[in-house]
């Protein structure tokens, strides 16, 4: 007689396994979608401005011009009756707005019905600064239906080999906007592994999140069943030498929701020749519909 025992007791805990990890696929899914329409989620952002004088901002009163040298981040000149705030106090006058590289970063809202906020970012060397305007009742938002996404698939769960590079070492990135000015990232390692056949020698950089990893990658469904620009994974290094890369948990970039973003796009090392049919695919409208292409 056939013990089956041991076989079905594995083929329970593999299915078992399967649907635990699909479960909190769709957890991480639902915080994506939380996270996509809240405040100040890339579905609000209307407007990327970048100063570098006395000027007007596109959708928001005041005038806006770099601060003062030395200090970063812009200087805001506005009446009472432009309904600004900064840091809680209505602005009557001109006042220092710090940018996000502050330790302190200013908080801005506009108007009296407070849907519509803004912050300020520095660029690359924090030589200039831009004023990020966000509507909680954007176009985008009130759009929006749905994240697209693959179904959980096990065989997208790869555990790589995490090669340390030597100190110093950079990768080149490219945004989307820009394409003909190199941002270099460090390249703290190499993430190294076999898939059908064919061999991948991937370049992440560090995310600015704990240990966390940001790695920008396309592959053949770009265009067709993924947005066209690529999508974004987010892997911590093992304390052995691998890295797991989650594919499941592959997500859009934030210019897949608002075009006033300007995404990196995936190094050439980074592009995928094979179809990753996994993680999110497209930003959809309510009606099903591409809310981007």
């Amino acid at each position: 007689m056939t013990d089956t025992t041991s076989s079905t007791s594995t083929t329970s805990s593999t299915s078992t396994s399967s649907s635990s990890a699909a479960a909190q696929l769709e957890r991480f899914h639902e915080r994506r979608r939380v996270r996509a329409t809240s405040a100040q989620g890339p579905l609000a952002l209307v407007n990327t401005q970048w100063v570098d004088g006395p000027q007007t901002i596109w959708g928001v009163a005041g005038s806006w011009a770099p601060a003062p040298a030395g200090l970063g981040g812009l200087a805001l000149t506005a009446t009472p009756a432009d309904e600004i705030t900064v840091d809680g106090e209505l602005v009557d006058g001109t006042v220092y707005v710090a940018g996000t590289d502050a330790m302190a970063p200013s908080s801005i809202r506009f108007g009296s019905e407070g849907t519509v906020t803004g912050t300020v970012i520095p660029n690359d060397d924090r030589s200039s600064y831009a004023l990020r305007v966000w509507d909680a009742k954007s176009e985008g938002n009130q759009a929006f239906g749905s994240i697209d996404a693959f179904p959980y698939d096990e065989s997208w769960v790869v555990t790589a080999d995490f090669v340390p590079t030597e100190e110093g070492t950079q990768v080149d990135i490219r945004h989307q906007k820009d394409l003909d000015l190199s941002r270099p990232q460090p390249l703290p390692g190499l993430i190294r592994f076999s898939r059908d056949g064919a061999d991948y020698e991937l370049a992440a950089f560090p995310s600015g999140d704990g240990d966390r990893l940001q790695l920008v990658f396309g592959d053949a469904t770009n265009g067709d069943t993924t947005y066209s620009v690529g999508r974004f994974l987010f892997p911590a290094p093992n304390g052995d030498g691998t890295i797991t890369l989650d594919f499941n948990q592959a997500v859009l970039p934030p210019c897949a929701f608002s075009y006033n973003f300007n995404c990196p796009i995936p190094p050439k090392q980074n592009r995928f020749g094979a179809a990753v049919e996994a993680g999110e695919k497209n930003v959809l409208a309510a009606d099903g519909s591409l809310l981007h292409e």
